[in-house]
């Protein structure tokens, strides 16, 4: 990614109706300077979580990239600020008063560069071009392995879980959709093999 932090951050919205609700939860606090410290728990990977919490004047650390709105200052976690590329930050009004919500579509997708592993090459693929595919039908791929064949060269060994389990369709998932995509994003890869026990079809969607 090219983006300097602060152009990253600048990715980053939170949205009128979010600002109007933090401006009125920070004054609330009763601490001169206080703002929100945003960061991404978990980043690049399936469990990852965008979380915010209070910063008191004094709490910032000073790698964090400082944002400024009308009536506080937002601090971001420098660690995670490739994650939160445009991201949202909203805020959504209901019956019990509302809620902050988070749309952060990077924050799952590993970061790489042109010295990421090959694993990490292949985790960034599933993570961004096939497993948003896969979500339709409740399914998802991971990567357990990578090892060089004798006869077949560089191989990846995948395992599906969700909907992918047990499905009858995962073979041509595997072949016409997850290699090929795999393959032509590496192209030093050979093959791929599932590892998947697939006798277990409780949560197929197709059987």
């Amino acid at each position: 990614m090219s983006d300097t932090p602060v152009q990253a951050v600048s990715n980053m919205v939170i949205t009128e109706s979010a600002q109007a609700y933090l401006r009125e939860l920070l004054a609330k606090q009763n601490s001169e300077g206080i703002g929100v410290r945003i960061f991404v728990e978990n980043p690049g990977t399936p469990r990852a979580e965008c979380c915010m919490a209070y910063c008191t004047k004094g709490e910032e650390k000073p790698e964090d990239v400082r944002q400024d709105y009308d009536g506080f200052p937002a601090y971001v976690d420098f660690a995670s600020v490739t994650y939160l590329v445009d991201a949202v930050i909203d805020f959504n009004k209901d019956r019990m008063g509302g809620q902050l919500t988070f749309k952060a579509p990077r924050s799952k997708v590993p970061n790489i560069s042109s010295n990421s592993s090959l694993e990490e090459r292949i985790a960034y693929v599933l993570q961004s071009e096939i497993n948003p595919g896969l979500a339709a039908h409740n399914g998802s791929v991971s990567l357990e392995e990578c090892y060089e064949d004798e006869e077949f060269g560089l191989t990846a060994v995948l395992k599906f879980g969700g909907g992918c389990q047990g499905c009858s369709a995962v073979d041509m998932t595997l072949k016409q959709g997850v290699e090929t995509t795999l393959k032509a994003n590496i192209p030093e890869l050979a093959r791929v093999v599932d590892t998947t026990d697939h006798s277990k079809r409780e949560n197929a969607y197709f059987k």
